[in-house]
């Protein structure tokens, strides 16, 4: 008995070293996190790029896989919550006429009607008809909106449409400046701009005004829909710190549980 315990344990300790021995055989980027996505800082005072400098982004929030059925949850969630249906059909008590009933209830051999306005009749009221205005709002998840915007952030960085600038300061409201900015950099038809603040710039402010397919956001309004209908989204550095706090607050809270359950008016 003594001589079988003996071979397994020599067994044993000779798999634990082998094991050993494999792990540290490993290459290091497998026994390391990996290292934070990096971005080109770019300017916005010259039509032409400059490279201003470099920034990381957090891999939670940038270099996540991306869920795509999570942001077509965030599509739906954003088209209808917004949309207000007016179609209306009258019921019989608001059709007009009808008062009185049509004929006799006996005597004459007819089918028995109180008024010509019953849904049973043509020119009467509706039954089960849709009523306005109804609304089509309901709540995504808390968690599901958090995803979506994470998923989207990585996707538009995977795609390099995501650029990072120092700060939206232009030297000029002229509305051109802007287009051969956007054509010589190569942004794509349609641009969102994001900023920390929702005081923007004076000179991009005018600037993009008359421009449609040019937007400016606030960082507090970023959504899915509005990165996805934009072909390219350029955030500056405070944009990026901003973004980068709030969802990784949200998605390291310890109150979970609480924000997933089931949504209230009153809440």
């Amino acid at each position: 008995m003594l001589k079988i315990l003996n071979i397994l344990n020599t067994s044993v300790c000779s798999n634990i070293a082998k094991a050993s021995a494999s792990t540290s055989a490993l290459p290091k980027v497998l026994s390391e996190w990996s290292p934070p996505r990096q971005v080109w800082l770019e300017n916005m005072s010259t039509v032409e790029e400059k490279k201003v400098g470099i920034i990381e982004l957090n891999n939670s929030i940038f270099g996540a896989a991306p869920r795509i059925d999570i942001v077509h949850q965030n599509i739906e969630w954003q088209r209808k919550y917004r949309f207000v249906s007016f179609a209306h059909t009258k019921t019989r008590n608001e059709v007009r006429g009808g008062g009185r009933k049509p004929w006799p209830q006996k005597g004459l051999g007819r089918a028995r009607h109180g008024s010509i306005r019953s849904p049973l009749w043509r020119g009467g009221g509706i039954a089960h008809g849709p009523r306005s205005p109804t609304t089509h709002f309901y709540m995504l998840p808390f968690y599901n909106r958090v995803l979506g915007l994470v998923s989207t952030l990585s996707i538009k960085l995977a795609q390099d449409d995501l650029h990072v600038v120092n700060d939206l300061e232009i030297p000029t409201d002229d509305p051109q400046y802007l287009k051969d900015l956007v054509a010589a950099r190569l942004w794509g038809p349609s641009v969102l701009f994001v900023d920390s603040s929702d005081v923007l710039p004076t000179n991009i402010s005018v600037g993009a005004e008359t421009i449609n397919h040019i937007n400016l956001m606030p960082v507090y309004g970023l959504n899915v829909y509005s990165m996805l209908k934009h072909n390219t989204l350029v955030l500056t550095e405070s944009a990026i710190k901003d973004i980068e706090r709030k969802l990784l607050e949200h998605l390291n809270r310890t109150d979970a549980r609480a924000l997933m359950s089931k949504f209230r008016y009153d809440k």
